[in-house]
């Protein structure tokens, strides 16, 4: 079924139960504009119809928002209190961007991608956009045994992922930057059951056990997604800013 870009976004969200709120459906085709713009000079994404791609990494993103907006009244945040995300391994900016694209005031959101010329898209797009307000982009790599930086200690309320690697090592490099009572969200297609299995076996201590998994189908193809939400147990230290 062929459609403009506002047009799918519109179905697709409307779709996933979100309101289908036309500035954000607008900034997003904006974000899908500059993606296809610079995909012809760099692989940032694979190569799909547009229907596919705004399904595949936009409304796929757009999955993680009735859970976010579950941990506070998100659609009414006061100016500066939005909740702290960080997106590892974001890409193309997924689903970090797109989080941010859909309600710019109740996330503040930190990219970590190590590959500069990814880097150089997203700060393109959210000078693009005009998202520079609570959105940073860090050209780094999270990595076993390195060394936290101490303004990224325990500063997340909120860490996900798209597909930056399975959960045992994911919940293992989170830990030093989420504080006590803090949420990871792992973002997960089939392989979900077996790779939560092989987390409990190979991490029986973990300081992070399993919160709460909401399941979504997406609106066109029918694919399945599951997100597994962890939560860092409360065993000390400075607990996240209340809500």
């Amino acid at each position: 079924m062929a459609g403009t870009c506002a047009e799918i976004l519109a179905e697709g969200v409307r779709r996933l139960a979100l309101d289908p709120d036309e500035v954000a459906i607008a900034r997003l085709c904006r974000y899908y504009d500059e993606l296809r713009k610079w995909s012809r000079r760099i692989n940032l994404v694979a190569a799909a119809p547009r229907r596919e791609l705004l399904e595949t990494h936009f409304l796929d993103s757009l999955t993680l928002w009735p859970l976010l907006a579950n941990l506070a009244d998100l659609d009414n945040v006061e100016p500066g209190d939005p909740l702290t995300l960080l997106d590892v391994g974001s890409g193309a900016g997924f689903p970090g961007l797109a989080l941010k694209c859909w309600r710019p005031r109740a996330l503040a959101v930190t990219l970590m991608e190590p590959r500069l010329k990814r880097v150089s898209f997203l700060r393109h797009v959210i000078r693009t956009l005009e998202l520079k307000d609570g959105m940073r982009v860090l050209a780094r790599r999270l990595e076993p045994g390195a060394e936290v930086d101490p303004e990224l200690s325990g500063g997340f309320e909120v860490i996900t992922s798209r597909a930056f690697t399975t959960i045992a090592p994911f919940l293992e490099l989170c830990a030093p930057l989420s504080p006590p009572g803090g949420l990871v969200v792992c973002m997960k297609g089939p392989r979900a059951e077996a790779e939560l299995a092989d987390w409990q076996a190979r991490q029986p201590h973990s300081p992070y056990c399993l919160d709460e998994t909401a399941d979504f189908t997406l609106p066109f193809s029918g694919a399945r997604r599951h997100l597994l939400v962890f939560r860092r147990r409360r065993t000390g230290g400075v607990p996240p800013k209340s809500r």
